[in-house]
């Protein structure tokens, strides 16, 4: 048995719609005796995730399953490994790098919460 990394896309459309497309990138594990297997998992994880709901505005809420946008054989489980890379091209970069510090600082601070088990 294989296991694999999918990234499964959705696409959020709220009300009718009338807004920025928006998409959800998912980085999925999937276990697979083939690639073929391993794909098949991913499209059944994404069918399985569409859903409708309202939401606070009482409008529609669609999570549709695009696809499986990529598929990964990932090799032995080592520390360190890479398991994902994305070029990102943004301006400013100091933008960027404060939100990636921000995004940091809120996983310390939300694991010691946790660890410490404060209310």
């Amino acid at each position: 048995m294989n296991w694999y990394l999918a990234k499964i896309v959705f696409r959020i459309i709220c009300g009718d719609g009338d807004h920025t497309a928006q998409f959800d990138e998912q980085l999925r594990l999937v276990s697979g005796h083939s690639k073929e297997e391993a794909f098949r998992k991913a499209l059944e994880l994404g069918q399985a995730g569409e859903e409708r709901f309202m939401n606070q505005k009482q409008q529609i809420v669609q999570w549709q399953f695009i696809n499986v946008a990529e598929l990964y054989q990932l090799g032995e489980m080592l520390e360190g490994a890479e398991l994902f890379s994305r070029i990102e091209e943004r301006e400013p970069a100091s933008v960027y790098i404060e939100t990636i510090h921000k995004k940091a600082e809120n996983i310390f601070f939300t694991q010691t919460h946790q660890l410490l088990h404060l209310a």
